[in-house]
């Protein structure tokens, strides 16, 4: 564990090689093995780290690494009133949430580069090499957030992701579709990110210290703000704006769906599993702080219940395939962020876990479906596309089972745990929470149903061979769109196909996570042991309440085993009550039926009878035009925050050319007229008069000079008149 700090530093290199390198000297297989093999190792090393965190007692399961001193001690007075010392260690901290984080960015990360190789390789060699550097860049970055131990370090590879994401959304930056969204990407996580930053100013103010571990034992003790909304409430509140804006919440919720324009690895890594799950993990590396403010996690847990709501029913008439699943990541965001709104940090986290694996195998094979329609995104389009694909057809079936909670698969367990601990904390958050998951049922089927089952509903391709009865139900000819075109960077077209191996063995990889990944969180009541949110717990409490003995206490807010699951106590009713074993198992019944429910209802709508589909389409017009524009969202945004902020663009410039500049040049212009006045006096009054006296003088000199004769006798004379003329003056006033 001394060595985690080559975690980062691996990824950070393979970005280094290809991006200095890669794009000038690298072939495609080069540059590809350079951030696949940078990826296995920063795994290896993260799989080592995990393995000997696990090894150790429960109470000493982390570990601080420092590398250097970043920045040195400064004095700054604090809020009350004393002067502490602002230093920051660049230093890495092993836990068991950032041990769980690590495991998953490299993991997930590790197969989305190897099925980077095959889904990319169209592409020309120096943009290639440029897709990793951006790729393993992100990793390096995402990986610094997760493991750093203080604020400052981890807003280092908070604000890294982001201009990563910009990078990678936008990386066909002549598509100007693309590069709109990355800049969206950038600017709205912007207004998030200005929440966290005095979210961290306000930390240090308080308690004189970024380190995640002090400020947590600092604030242990501290009362509970339930009373009203306090300093722990603001420092919360600000914390959390910067979730909303990284893990795209209501009401910053909009980039995501758009950053579906980047390359589809790109969606499943950074849209998946990693960079939006980064204000969720940031929640509950904070979640003593959090428990320390309930006015700020009730609003957590009513903005993160309202956006599921809210994405999902945009997910109900999706036809891209892509912003389908972009809207189904803003629906499961969603129930993380009621997870950890209603105290259950763990289920979070445990959610977030089993979501990056069902959630990157479901945007992979989304991949590998427009890789065999040669860029095809409408699902309108697509159909029958089952007997073409039967991996991606298998492999999908897995995560859209696993999302929808059906049994055992791994998001069953996740999110009944957080509907079971939700249920506890409100009965209305529940319902909408339930609610929600019949729709995200009903909509992922949906998905599978308009892809992989029905009549083809695509366009004819070009045959491999001069026969071509393989075309279902078009006849000859050839779609100029898909036809004998090079469409989408893949070449002559030749009708949908099953994937290479370098695409499909990671989505095997991933469906088997999909499948297994939920068993580390088997409850109570199903006779498993909650062994990830045992090992979870002390990553969401101070050590001086473990020291002191308040192990109960530290299950509360780590979203532990309840007591009633293990002794089966008759419920109560509102928060803090529980259920028999009785009761849980019926919840849990109710949610699988209602995932059934879903499913059942997406078939009939769209594979046994579309026509339904259609008539309560055209029945319920308004409704369905108002979610097939996302509540017009973008819009109103446009109409009120865009136009607003550039008409008060057009004002600022038109108080700076008229008024502003309008003085400066109003002064330039007095000035000029004032030295023209000034050269006026210059010339005619000053320089006038020396003239003047100058030509007086002049015209003087001509008179006197001629009584300047050079004769003495002349002298003389004068002088004789001189005396005579003085001599009269004397005895006339005498």
């Amino acid at each position: 564990m001394d060595v985690i700090w080559l975690i980062p530093l691996l990824p950070g290199l393979g970005a280094a090689a290809n991006g200095l390198f890669g794009v000038r000297f690298f072939s495609k297989r080069t540059a590809g093995l350079v951030a696949c093999a940078s990826m296995a190792a920063a795994l290896l090393l993260s799989l080592v780290a995990f393995f000997e965190l696990l090894g150790l007692p429960a109470d000493a399961r982390e570990k601080t690494v420092t590398v250097t001193s970043w920045i040195p001690a400064i004095p700054l007075q604090l809020a009350n009133g004393t002067v502490g010392t602002f230093s920051i260690p660049w230093a890495f901290r092993l836990d068991p949430l950032s041990g769980v984080m690590i495991l998953v960015v490299t993991g997930i990360g590790f197969l989305i580069h190897v099925y980077s190789t095959g889904y990319m390789h169209e592409e020309p060699r120096g943009a290639y090499a440029r897709y990793f550097a951006y790729l393993n860049l992100f990793v390096f970055f995402m990986l610094m957030l997760v493991l750093g131990s203080n604020f400052v370090v981890m807003f280092v590879g908070w604000e890294g992701v982001g201009l990563c994401s910009y990078l990678l959304i936008g990386y066909y930056y002549e598509k100007k579709s693309a590069s709109d969204a990355g800049k969206k990407a950038f600017i709205v996580n912007r207004i998030g990110d200005w929440g966290f930053i005095l979210g961290i100013f306000l930390i240090y103010s308080v308690f004189g210290t970024l380190d995640f571990r002090a400020v947590a034992n600092a604030a242990g003790p501290m009362t509970t703000e339930a009373a009203g909304f306090g300093t722990l409430s603001l420092i919360t509140l600000l914390l959390f704006v910067g979730a909303t804006g990284k893990s795209a919440q209501i009401p910053l919720f909009v980039w995501l769906p758009d950053a579906m324009e980047g390359p589809t690895p790109v969606s499943a890594l950074i849209h998946a599993a990693t960079m939006v799950t980064a204000g969720v993990y940031m929640v509950g590396r904070n979640a003593v702080l959090f428990s320390h403010a309930p006015m700020t996690m009730e609003i957590v847990a009513i903005v993160g219940v309202a956006t599921a709501l809210m994405a999902a029913t945009i997910g109900l008439v999706q036809n891209d395939i892509k912003r389908a699943l972009a809207y189904s990541t803003v629906s499961q965001l969603g129930y993380m962020f009621l997870a950890m709104g209603v105290g259950a940090y763990a289920a979070g986290v445990f959610h977030l876990m089993t979501h990056a694996f069902f959630k990157a195998l479901l945007f992979l094979c989304s991949g590998s479906v427009i890789h065999a329609m040669a860029g095809q995104q409408d699902m309108r389009h697509m159909g029958g596309l089952k007997k073409y694909m039967p991996v991606t057809f298998l492999t999908m079936m897995v995560g859209t089972l696993a999302i929808a909670g059906i049994p055992p698969l791994s998001g069953f367990f996740s999110k009944d745990e957080i509907l079971y601990r939700t249920f506890l904390h409100s009965r209305i958050l529940w319902g909408l929470a339930v609610l929600t998951a019949l729709m995200t049922a009903f909509y992922m089927y949906r998905l599978m149903s308009m892809t992989f089952f029905g009549p083809y509903r695509g366009a004819p391709w070009e045959p491999a061979h001069a026969n071509a009865t393989n075309q279902p139900g078009h006849g000859g000819g050839n779609d100029a769109a898909r036809g004998g075109q090079d469409h989408g960077g893949h070449g002559t077209w030749h009708g949908p196909h099953e994937a290479p191996r370098s695409m499909t063995v990671p989505l095997m990889a991933l469906a088997v996570g999909a499948i297994i990944a939920g068993f580390v969180g088997v409850p109570q009541v199903l006779y498993g042991g909650n062994a990830i949110e045992h090992f979870l717990e002390p990553s969401f409490v101070a050590q001086t309440a473990v020291a002191a003995g308040h192990e109960r206490a530290a299950e509360a807010v780590a979203g532990a085993v309840d007591p009633a699951r293990e002794s089966g106590d008759t419920p109560g009713h509102g928060e803090g009550a529980h259920l028999p074993w009785y009761g849980e198992l019926g919840l849990m019944a109710f949610s699988v039926l209602l995932g059934v429910a879903g499913i059942a209802a997406a078939y009939r709508f769209y594979v046994r009878a579309p026509e339904i589909a259609d008539k309560l389409a055209e029945q319920w017009s308004g409704a369905h035009r108002v979610l097939s524009n996302k509540y017009y969202v973008d819009e109103i945004y446009g109409a009120t925050v865009v136009s607003g902020t550039l008409a008060a663009a057009r004002g600022l410039w038109v108080v700076d050319a008229r008024v502003v500049d309008g003085a400066v040049n109003g002064t330039g212009w007095v000035t000029i007229f004032s030295s023209w006045f000034s050269h006026l006096i210059d010339k005619y009054l000053v320089d006038g008069l020396v003239n003047f006296v100058g030509a007086a003088l002049e015209q003087s000199s001509f008179v006197l000079r001629r009584v300047q004769t050079g004769l003495i006798q002349n002298y003389a004379l004068a002088m004789l008149f001189g005396v005579f003329a003085f001599v009269s003056i004397y005895l006339l006033y005498r």
